[in-house]
């Protein structure tokens, strides 16, 4: 199994998550940010990851932004040298109103693309701390909470397809041999 367990400790947060990768989509969370909770819950269930996150912090961009970096991290420690991997996810997410489209490449190559100012900064510390390239484009959305729903549960998805054993990939799905920096 696919798993990790981190903490971080900073003077603005104090934070602690497990993951399995090939969980179940289980999950427990507790940040203080009752929406974040939601978007955490919804992207353990969609990406169908066993997922528990504590958080006590100061202010709720910190918050954000440091769980982004340990949960990437917990990514990253979980795939370890990534063999056998998909590397590529992508998923086209119609909620509602909304219409959304994430990509992910476990490249080792950190990158976000997004237009979303809303939960940027948890997005980009997941991104960069994963060493994953992220892509998000919006085709519709007129409501905020189903905009940013729909980004979590689109990166969810992408990530479980990107993270799924390839059955006929033997080694690492890269010429270079490696995907790590």
């Amino acid at each position: 199994m696919r798993k990790a367990k981190l903490s971080r400790k900073t003077s603005e947060t104090n934070i602690e998550v497990k993951l399995n990768i090939d969980g179940k989509g289980r999950s427990k969370i507790k940040t203080s940010l009752p929406f974040l909770d939601h978007m955490l819950t919804i992207f353990a269930k969609h990406g169908m990851f066993d997922l528990t996150v504590r958080c006590k912090g100061d202010l709720p961009h910190h918050i954000k932004e440091d769980i982004g970096i340990v949960l990437g991290k917990a990514f990253k420690k979980a795939l370890k040298e990534k063999i056998g991997i998909k590397r590529y996810g992508q998923r086209l997410l119609p909620m509602d109103e909304t219409l959304y489209l994430c990509a992910v490449d476990l490249s080792g190559r950190p990158y976000l693309i997004t237009d979303v100012e809303e939960y940027y900064d948890f997005f980009y510390a997941f991104a960069i701390n994963a060493e994953i390239n992220i892509a998000f484009k919006i085709y519709e959305s007129r409501n905020e909470h189903h905009n940013i729903e729909a980004m979590f549960k689109s990166l969810a998805r992408a990530l479980r397809e990107a993270c799924e054993k390839d059955k006929r990939e033997t080694g690492i799905a890269s010429t270079k041999g490696r995907l790590n920096n």
